[in-house]
């Protein structure tokens, strides 16, 4: 259990955010997690108590994920520690908020592979490629803690139905799964100040474009 700390609006999970955020901070309007709260009890692969380390840590990174996606200012991202924050893939270059804003949040974290091309999609079109292919949600749970805060060292799983297509690839129905170990730098009152990220995307990319890398690139 996690000692010691009072209930702050970025651990009480993304629906709070929403309810408490303004509706001009949102890009395109405000997200709506329904179908996500149907399904991950259903599919996902862990179980944890109320209070745990485990959900305090799932609560935080998924806020951060919404909230990077769907709000446009960083100024406004309750999940960070604002004039600190950064983060970066695989021992990649850093990226801030501005960063991500700018580039794109999938851009950012995906990176660069012989089956995606970040330097050709913008915010928007990477968000609608990925958003197209996986049309009922791509999902994440936290599997296991390796280390308390103030560095959070964890393992996580990424999963989603390939139902839509991707750059043309048909889509195939099968569960796509990626996971990946991240390291996240907490302040003491557990915003992010600073996550590293250790995955390979190919996991994801790979299944999407066939492992075909010339299907996967755009034209």
């Amino acid at each position: 259990m996690v000692e010691n700390v009072s209930t702050s609006l970025w651990l009480e999970g993304r629906n709070a955010v929403v309810a408490a955020a303004d509706p001009g901070d949102w890009r395109g309007g405000t997200p709506d997690y329904a179908l996500t709260d149907e399904v991950v009890p259903k599919q996902r692969t862990t179980s944890f108590e109320e209070g745990s380390l485990e959900l305090v840590v799932e609560n935080l990174v998924r806020v951060f994920e919404m909230e990077v996606s769907h709000k446009h200012d960083p100024a406004t991202w309750v999940s960070v520690v604002a004039d600190r924050f950064r983060t970066r893939v695989n021992g990649g270059p850093w990226a801030d908020g501005a960063d991500i804003v700018e580039r794109g949040s999938y851009n950012v974290l995906v990176g660069e592979s012989v089956f995606y091309d970040s330097t050709k999609e913008s915010f928007d079109s990477s968000h609608d490629v990925f958003h197209a292919a996986l049309p009922n949600g791509f999902f994440w749970e936290v599997l296991e803690i390796l280390s308390p805060p103030p560095v959070v060292a964890f393992k996580w799983r990424h999963w989603g139905a390939f139902e839509g297509e991707y750059k043309g690839n048909a889509p195939t129905g099968e569960t796509i799964e990626m996971f990946g170990v991240s390291i996240a730098r907490l302040s003491d009152d557990l915003k992010l100040a600073e996550v590293e990220h250790f995955y390979d995307s190919d996991e994801l990319l790979s299944p999407l474009a066939g492992g075909c890398p010339i299907r996967g690139t755009t034209g």
